[in-house]
């Protein structure tokens, strides 16, 4: 095959996908939104173009976010650490996104597929936070309380993720598909102020890894206001839920 051939196959498959994404939340956070969808439809269409299933495409979504995770498990903070580590996490999380748009595109979404992307997803959120904290203390370059930061980011990270989980779900059993318009040419207010809590944001932060004061400084903002909003979010949901219960 030509690779002007392969290129125009290429272009079609992405046209396709561009036509065949699912709504999304104008409030969702904007690296998410912007940057993490669009990479994530580049790499469907290529993965698409070579017969990947989805389940093989988050298969390597978590084998990049696993070689992230390794190198910082393994090594002293540096420049080089901190570009190879955000280099393999934005990957991983754009190939999250990728195997969905994989799966609508090719019709061969399933509940299994589903299940094995939150289970990754799940994984990642807590992991992350934990090898961070094991890398820093192995090589002394923060002070060791300053290590309750990324425990705290660990909780805080699961809680989040389980909570949008349930509360989706839940939505989803009292016949309630979403709670937050989708659509528009822009984003809201909230997917402007939701950016510091983006876990790709968070990936990005690992490029400041060869100066660690700076990367903790801005690691710990990122997590205040994680902190911050899981506690609005779950004060909302838990309200929403409730409601939910009473129309029931």
């Amino acid at each position: 095959m030509s690779a002007q051939v392969q290129g125009a196959t290429f272009r079609e498959t992405y046209g396709r996908l561009a036509q065949a994404q699912k709504g999304v939340a104008r409030s969702a956070p904007a690296y998410s939104r912007y940057v993490n969808r669009r990479l994530g439809r580049v790499l469907a269409a290529w993965a698409y173009g070579r017969g990947l299933t989805p389940n093989q495409v988050t298969g390597i979504s978590a084998l990049f976010t696993v070689t992230g995770l390794g190198v910082l498990a393994a090594t002293t903070p540096s420049w080089w650490v901190g570009v190879v580590v955000s280099a393999c996490l934005v990957l991983g999380y754009a190939f999250d996104s990728a195997d969905g748009q994989v799966a609508r595109l090719s019709g061969t979404g399933s509940s299994a597929g589903e299940w094995l992307d939150h289970m990754v997803d799940a994984t990642k959120v807590a992991a992350l936070p934990l090898v961070l904290a094991v890398s820093l203390y192995r090589a002394e370059v923060v002070p060791t309380v300053w290590l309750l930061v990324p425990l705290l980011n660990a909780v805080v990270s699961s809680v989040l993720f389980f909570g949008m989980i349930l509360t989706e779900q839940m939505r989803k059993a009292h016949g309630v598909r979403s709670a937050a318009p989708t659509g528009g040419t822009g984003p809201d207010l909230r997917a402007l102020l939701m950016t510091p809590t983006d876990y790709g944001v968070l990936c990005l932060v690992f490029l400041l890894l060869g100066a660690v004061p700076v990367f903790a400084a801005v690691y710990t903002v990122i997590v205040a206001l994680t902190a911050a909003f899981l506690v609005a979010a779950g004060r909302k949901w838990f309200r929403e839920i409730a409601a939910l219960g009473r129309m029931g």
